[in-house]
């Protein structure tokens, strides 16, 4: 997979933090302690990203990603006990909003870390992927 090395990293980084803080916090600690360890892992990055979200190639609106990884993985962080569907979902759709082939769904609420690829199924570069997370 071309991305997998990335998505491993920036997984190892969730791992190292959640391992490290735990669950019970707030999402925006664990975004600035996802940050110290992205750095040092020497990842670059952009937080709270503002992305334009077009429809039929009109601007409609906008939305701050968490992460934005090496100029291609989209990253939203959550702080629940535990992920639904809809979160999966709007993972998914704010890939296919942002045109991205590939995204992560972290979730440092639950007892164990939670991940999850998510996959735009309509961008070239995954046209053999049918609903894979």
């Amino acid at each position: 997979m071309k991305y997998e090395d990335i998505t491993h990293k920036i997984i190892g980084c969730a791992m190292k933090v959640h391992s490290t803080l735990g669950n019970g916090f707030q999402e925006v600690i664990y975004q600035r302690a996802l940050s110290i360890e992205f750095k040092w892992q020497g990842l670059t990055f952009q937080r709270e990203m503002e992305m334009d979200i077009r429809y039929e190639g009109q601007l409609i609106g906008s939305r701050r990603v968490d992460f934005f990884v090496e100029e291609q993985i989209m990253v939203e962080l959550k702080a629940l006990i535990q992920l639904e569907d809809v979160h999966l979902a709007q993972a998914m759709n704010y890939c296919q909003a942002y045109n991205l082939p590939i995204g992560l769904l972290i979730n440092f609420g639950s007892k164990s870390l939670q991940f999850k690829r998510v996959y735009n199924v309509t961008h070239p570069e995954n046209k053999d992927h049918k609903d894979k997370s």
